[in-house]
C-alpha cells in the first residue's frame, strides 16, 4: 500500500429484525476481528450492543454473525476480518 492510501474499513450490515436499533445503513468499523469491529460499531451506536452481546460479553444465542458469506460458529468474536470484508448480524429466526 502506497503511502496516502487508506485501506477499506470492513462494512458491517444488521438485519431488519434489528432496525429498531441498529443503524438503518451498513456503517464502515475498524477491527481486525469480529470483537473489535462490533466494539466500533458500539461507540458510535450502543443501543445495538445489548441485542448483539449478552451480559458476559458473549454473541447471544439468538444472534448469527457472517464474515464475507462465511457462517461463523466458533469464536465468533475472535474470527478474523479483512480490510473491505462484508460483516452481516444477523437475529436468527426459528419455530415451525
Amino acid at each position: 500500500m502506497s503511502s496516502g492510501t487508506i485501506a477499506p474499513m470492513p462494512t458491517v450490515h444488521f438485519t431488519s429484525h434489528l432496525r429498531h436499533v441498529a443503524p438503518p445503513e451498513p456503517v464502515t468499523a475498524a477491527g481486525a476481528t469480529v470483537a473489535e469491529v462490533l466494539a466500533d460499531v458500539f461507540a458510535r451506536h450502543p443501543a445495538i450492543r445489548g441485542y448483539v452481546l449478552d451480559d458476559q460479553d458473549r454473541i447471544r444465542v439468538h444472534i448469527a454473525v457472517f464474515v464475507d458469506g462465511l457462517h461463523v460458529r466458533r469464536d465468533i468474536l475472535a474470527a478474523p476480518v479483512a480490510p473491505g470484508s462484508e460483516v452481516y448480524i444477523l437475529q436468527a429466526l426459528s419455530g415451525g
